[in-house]
């Protein structure tokens, strides 16, 4: 919730890779406002409680602008792909009541059937939903599923206000037993017969 996550935002008037580079040295990230019609607004954000709050998707925040309020969603974050720190966010404005498109993960829970993998094709699914009410993931069981079980997008069941913007036909995962796995267990069965077969002509020599 917005409420929950509050932070501290200064203005930002000093522009440029060098500008960028003195102000993450001083513990802040640049960070630019859009939406609603408005000039984009340039920010700095205090580094390690944004952070913190970056741990979760789609968040949703107060920012308090040196004394103005504002309601935005974290839409974009760029990190340096070696030292994985954040360089800069992309927030857009939005107001409480209204409805967001957003990507929310997928989280599979449970066991399919023995012998059984689960393979996910997407992570993700796009819906609507309000912006201060985004689900932080959607639950998708497994438990017990067969070979050749399939799960779409509209088969998810989704909170209540949130709807559905990823095709509904598109699969999100499906139960497979792995390729070659009923061969092996044949060779071995065939393997074991034979041994047993073995074994038995050869105590039948030993007793003649």
């Amino acid at each position: 919730m917005a409420d929950e996550n509050k932070l501290s935002a200064g203005k930002r008037t000093s522009f440029g890779k060098g500008a960028a580079r003195k102000l993450r040295a001083a513990g802040s990230i640049p960070a630019v406002i859009y939406g609603h019609g408005g000039e984009p607004q340039h920010v700095t954000l205090p580094a390690h409680e944004t952070a913190l709050l970056l741990r979760k998707s789609n968040v949703v925040v107060t920012l308090d602008i040196e004394g103005s309020k504002e309601l935005v969603l974290v839409k974009d974050v760029q990190k340096d792909p070696v030292r994985q720190i954040i360089e800069h966010v992309d927030l857009i404005v939005v107001r409480k009541g209204e409805k967001v498109t957003v990507d929310v993960s997928v989280h599979v829970e449970g066991d399919s059937y023995p012998g059984t993998i689960v393979v996910v094709d997407h992570n993700t699914l796009s819906v609507e939903a309000e912006a201060t009410h985004i689900p932080t993931s959607l639950t998708v069981s497994v438990e017990g599923l067969t070979d050749g079980t399939q799960i779409h997008a509209g088969d998810v069941t989704l909170p209540s206000g949130t709807t559905l913007v990823t095709d509904a036909g598109a699969l999100v995962l499906a139960i497979t037993t792995p390729a070659g796995s009923t061969a092996d267990d044949d060779a071995v069965d065939a393997l074991a017969a034979a041994a047993s077969e073995a074994s038995a002509a050869a105590a039948e020599a030993a007793a003649e």
